[in-house]
């Protein structure tokens, strides 16, 4: 398929070959018969592409300061190359199609296969995207009009925020494309409608679709005659500037108690006077409506209650297509240019240019062939022999990963498979992979793989690993080894089936490999027990992101903090057999508290750690320190760069270079395949280190201990 991607770094848009999407368990795969550009949105993301380092800079201050942060705690060249990877990343443009499904995903009963729908999911062929962000196609609407659907629900959003009556009069800021949708949705809730613009070819079209009167620019005369002394009902925002010229004017033509809904971008310096003296409402309208941007509802296909959230992002959108049916939202008027997505970069060029444009639409050829899930990236394969393949091309995997991957050599790069192909292609040219996949099963049919790296979210790792093994491929996984006790289970299972013939398999529980943790097992080696203390202090996320799911991410403990129980686990070089864990006790509004806890484990040879794992700090704050004690012995590492081992009252400095391991825990695993050498982490620390994880969530909703 074809899609349409932007270069952040060098400001070019480009349309790219990529596999065609698999439908994931909620979601839908649509062929794309047209999408529509979002001039306004899309004009902003290509004109930032566009400007220089330091212009991108000064648009996204808050990036900077993440930057600095990270140079801070991980060094400058660490820090600058994963900048220049993040900026060399493709972005995919547009969120506003039409196609028919080919595929559905499990669980999905609204849709089938053959349907005309709308679908918020960007410029490509073919696409893939949660069922509740599809909608489906009236009779009598053409594909055509229905990519208007996601671009007109943003539009209708704003109205309804607005609480506009019948025969209300509402002032419409700003008449591109969004707001000559909202001035068409207004008129069919029976309201009268004053459009202002700067441009006075868009008032000629506002007037044309049904606006009752318009004006240009701050138009206080037109405002006097349209709404007398009392001023307007509501007003909505929808132009795009840098200036608070749209709220003042919207504040001084709103009546006592008035409304004023920003939709597109204005300054938000709200002025006190008016605001104070009229009782005004302001609201600003997010996006489609409620469930955009909540991965429950976009990715899991969990719908909201119509009685709590009449009017969701899909509803909204099949609300727009009814209007369109019935005429009362002529789309076809706003469409001034038509491209096949072949030519999407002559699109491109027109929106930022200062030629008129309203709606651009792009189509795409009929797909009759099955789909093609498979991109050829090398014309020849390398004669490297043991040949590798990643799946999941993330921000982990091509930030950390891949990096190290380029540096360690001496095999074959073959297949890189990610969902939607896009980041599979890229990275997989730009680091020599033979073949970009949207399936797991392209990667393990090829024999030429010989191991696999697997690096998607945490709830895909059980069952592509067992997958894997029993392909023959060796397989390495990136922490954790899977979020559930019975994948645990399902795992340790096929290991025992397959015996001696099992391939290699390895956790990416990269610090035990760091050079700092080296010198602290060396130190104390030969000597038991041993009592670690470890602070693990990695910074608050949202709970609503998807490490914090325990159905995608596993929770932060299951996620994150195993890291810390297979460090202490290498360091007793024992595994924890009895678990016992406590967080902090709720406090209003925080939503988790399973991110700031003690784990305390008993290891079996007599050892002791306790674990602080505690995401409440600031993220410029210390993040990790390792503590440990026994045999006459002290040894503590501090950012995994300070190592200071105490013995006989001498003290030892060395410096582990804030190497957290990734690059040496890949070498042992490429070594152990290439030579068939033992597994560079024993499976029984493998089992009990995932096992600890679960057992500290259980301690958390038992309070009891877990284990003997």
């Amino acid at each position: 398929m074809k899609q349409v991607v932007q270069s952040i770094r060098t400001g070019t848009t480009t349309v790219r070959e990529l596999p065609d999407p698999i439908a994931p368990p909620g979601g839908v795969v649509v062929a794309s018969v047209c999408s529509l550009v979002s001039a306004g949105t899309e004009r902003y993301v290509v004109e930032l592409a566009k400007k220089s380092l330091l212009g991108k800079a000064r648009e996204r201050p808050d990036h900077v300061k993440r930057v600095l942060q990270k140079m801070k705690q991980e060094g400058l060249v660490t820090t600058a190359h994963q900048v220049f990877a993040k900026l060399d990343e493709p972005m995919p443009l547009g969120y506003s199609s039409a196609g028919v499904v080919l595929e559905c995903g499990r669980g999905v009963s609204d849709l089938k296969p053959g349907d005309r729908v709308a679908i918020a999911a960007p410029h490509a062929g073919v696409v893939v995207a949660g069922h509740n962000l599809c909608a489906k196609i009236p009779e009598g609407v053409t594909f055509d009009q229905a990519c208007y659907a996601s671009v007109g629900a943003i539009a209708l959003e704003g109205v309804r925020l607005a609480k506009v009556s019948l025969g209300e009069r509402v002032l419409v800021i700003g008449l591109g494309l969004i707001g000559q949708i909202a001035v068409c949705l207004l008129k069919a809730q029976g309201c009268k409608v004053l459009g202002t613009d700067i441009d006075p070819k868009k008032l000629e079209l506002a007037k044309s679709l049904g606006a009752d009167a318009v004006g240009l620019g701050s138009a206080r005369q037109e405002l006097a005659a349209f709404a007398g002394a009392a001023g307007v009902d509501a007003v909505v925002i929808t132009a795009a500037t840098q200036s608070n010229e749209p709220i003042e004017f919207a504040a001084e033509a709103c009546r006592v108690k008035g409304r004023i809904v920003l939709v597109g971008v204005a300054g938000l310096n709200l002025p006190r006077p008016p605001f104070f003296m009229k009782e005004l409402e302001f609201t600003v309208s997010s996006s489609m409506g409620p469930g955009r941007g909540d991965p429950s509802y976009e990715d899991k296909g969990v719908d909201y209650p119509i009685g709590h959230a009449r009017w969701t992002a899909q509803r909204n959108m099949q609300a727009v297509l009814e209007t369109i049916a019935e005429g009362k939202l002529p789309v076809d008027r706003l469409t001034t240019h038509r491209f096949p997505v072949e030519r999407a970069t002559e699109a491109y060029q027109l929106i930022t240019s200062k030629e008129p444009v309203m709606g651009v639409v792009l189509s795409y050829p009929e797909t009759t062939t099955p789909p093609r899930r498979r991109v050829e990236l090398k014309s020849a394969p390398s004669s490297k022999g043991f040949g590798i393949s990643m799946v999941g091309a993330g921000n982990f995997a091509r930030l950390v990963m891949m990096p190290v991957l380029s540096r360690l050599g001496g095999f074959e790069l073959r297949g890189l498979c990610s969902a939607k192909g896009l980041h599979a292609v890229f990275s997989g040219e730009s680091m020599g992979f033979s073949f970009a996949t949207t399936d797991l099963r392209e990667i393990l049919a090829d024999d030429r793989t010989g191991a696999v790296l697997i690096t998607t979210r945490h709830d895909l790792h059980a069952e592509m690993t067992i997958a894997a093994l029993r392909a023959g491929k060796h397989v390495f996984v990136e922490k954790p080894l899977c979020i559930k006790p019975e994948e645990l289970d399902a795992i340790s299972a096929c290991v025992d089936e397959l015996g001696s013939k099992c391939p290699m398999l390895m956790v990416g529980f990269n610090r035990r490999f760091a050079p700092a943790t080296e010198k602290l097992r060396a130190h104390f080696r030969g000597l038991t027990p041993l009592s670690v203390d470890f602070r693990f202090a990695p910074g608050p996320i949202p709970a609503s992101a998807w490490p914090q799911d325990g159905d995608i991410g596993g929770g932060r403990i299951v996620g994150e903090a195993c890291h810390a129980i297979d460090t202490c686990t290498a360091i007793i070089g024992s595994p924890p057999v009895r678990v016992f864990a406590e967080s902090v006790g709720p406090v209003g509004g925080v939503e988790t508290t399973d991110d700031r806890v003690f784990i305390t484990m008993r290891h079996e040879n007599g050892g002791l750690s306790n674990i602080s794992y505690q995401a409440g700090g600031d993220r410029a704050g210390p993040a990790e320190r390792i503590e440990v004690f026994g045999g006459g012995r002290t040894g503590v590492v501090e950012e995994w760069d300070q190592v200071q081992l105490w013995k006989g009252g001498d003290v030892t400095r060395a410096s582990g270079g804030k190497d957290k391991g990734h690059a040496e825990e890949l070498k042992r695993f490429l070594d152990a395949c290439r030579s068939g050498g033992s597994w560079p982490i024993p499976w029984g620390d493998l089992h009990s280190v995932t096992w600890a994880s679960f057992a500290a969530v259980q301690c958390l909703r038992d309070g009891a201990p877990v284990g003997s």
